[in-house]
Formats: structure tokens, C-alpha cells, sequence
């Protein structure tokens, strides 16, 4: 996040998106940020993002099309990553900004407070229906000027196996610790050990939050096991 860039430009931002924007504490909550790793990103987001708050100058909606004069836009509401996700359509050129699905090996974030993995399985499956002739995505590889069809399975396959390696995990009763040491996201220890720990407990977080309301785990106050 570098909003400091574009500290002259009109910043709009769709309704569910805008509270995290307000205010660094507001931010590192909607992150879930906690103890010494909620320090640790104080001092990134404002030495290495140069965060500033930021009041939005217009919000969008998730279906509204926008005339920006010659080129016309339509946003795509894509929750899941977070719950004001929009992917952006230029109708003309026929341009497909995925924003943060970006079709990485890692997979998809969906470690935010709330975030969401049935939403954004959901909306990964609209993106990849969608025409386009251009694909732009947020991280990465960037510019797909060939349909990247050939991504969306192994992408979204990530989250799947995820699910695996974590029910595998779960045949004996593990705490929230044994589960971010299994390295499930990041596949081994890496540093800085706050970030990646994070990372771990985040993502890891939603799948057994998941879990426990689809009646496959259940957790007993210290504990998670395996229905």
C-alpha cells in the first residue's frame, strides 16, 4: 500500500472498504493485528508504506457503471479478500483489473478480520467467466495479454489444499500455535518472525473458522479437533 503517491489525487473506495483507511489503528485492526506483531507493523506501515489516513473523496458500488469521459467502467463486486473487493471492467478496451486476485502461486489473502473464503472462491469463479482481451492484476506476473485460463485451477486449488493439509494436521487435537508451526501458508520458518507468524495464524484462522461452522472441527477453548 502506497497511497502516499497519490496524495494528490481523489481517492475513491468502495463502502466496505473505507474504515481501515481512516486511521492506523483502524487499518491494524481489520487485519486482526495483535501484541508485539501489531507493533512491528506500526512501525512498516509507516516507515516502509509511509501510511497516512485517508478520507475517501467518493465510494463505489459493487454493479455501478461510471462514465470517466470516452471510457466507460464498470465495478465488479468481488468480496472474499476483503469485503469490499471490486475488480474493474473498461467496457471499451476491453480491460479486466482483477485487483488482488492475482493468480500467484501463493494463492489468494483472505486473512483480514473479514475476509472470507466462500466469497472469495465465489468471486475468483465470476472473475474467470468474465471476457476480456487484457487481464491486470495487482502482484506479480501483472499484465496478461493472453486469457490466463490456465492459472485460475491451480490458484484457487491452493485454498483446497489448504483445507487438506489442515484436516491431515487436525487428526490429533492441535493448539492455534501447533497449526502456525505447521507452516501450512508459508511452507517453512521464515523471518521476520512476526510477519509470517501472522500470516500463518491469519490465513490458517479463517480455514478453521470455516471449519467450525461447516461442523468439521470443533474447538474446546484451547484446543481444535477433528468432527
Amino acid at each position: 500500500m502506497h497511497l502516499d503517491l497519490f496524495d494528490d489525487k481523489p481517492l475513491w473506495i468502495s463502502t466496505e472498504d473505507v474504515e481501515p483507511l481512516l486511521s492506523l489503528d483502524n487499518f491494524l485492526d481489520a487485519y486482526g493485528m495483535q501484541g508485539e506483531e501489531r507493533e512491528s507493523w506500526i512501525n512498516t506501515m509507516c516507515e516502509a508504506f509511509h501510511f497516512k489516513p485517508r478520507v475517501p473523496h467518493r465510494v463505489i458500488h459493487g454493479g455501478e457503471v461510471i462514465d470517466l469521459g470516452g471510457v466507460t467502467l464498470e465495478v465488479v463486486p468481488t468480496p472474499g479478500h476483503t469485503p469490499g473487493h471490486c475488480a474493474l471492467y473498461f467496457r471499451e478496451e476491453e480491460i479486466l483489473f482483477l485487483g488482488d486476485y492475482d493468480l500467484t502461486s501463493f494463492g489468494p489473502w483472505y486473512g483480514d478480520v473479514n475476509s472470507d473464503i466462500d466469497q472469495l472462491l465465489a468471486s475468483a469463479e465470476k472473475l474467470r467467466s468474465m471476457q476480456a482481451r487484457t487481464w491486470l492484476a495487482s502482484h506479480k506476473n501483472g499484465v496478461f495479454i493472453t486469457n490466463p485460463e490456465e492459472l485460475w485451477d491451480p490458484y484457487i486449488n491452493v485454498v483446497h489444499q489448504r483445507d487438506q493439509k489442515l484436516m491431515d494436521l487436525l487428526k490429533e487435537p492441535r493448539t492455534m500455535a501447533d497449526v502456525i508451526d505447521a507452516r501450512i501458508v508459508y511452507k517453512k520458518k521464515r523471518e521476520p518472525k512476526e510477519f509470517f507468524d501472522f500470516g500463518e495464524r491469519a490465513i490458517m484462522g479463517k480455514h478453521l473458522e470455516r471449519m467450525i461452522k461447516n461442523g468439521h472441527v470443533t474447538f474446546d477453548g484451547k484446543a481444535y479437533r477433528r468432527v
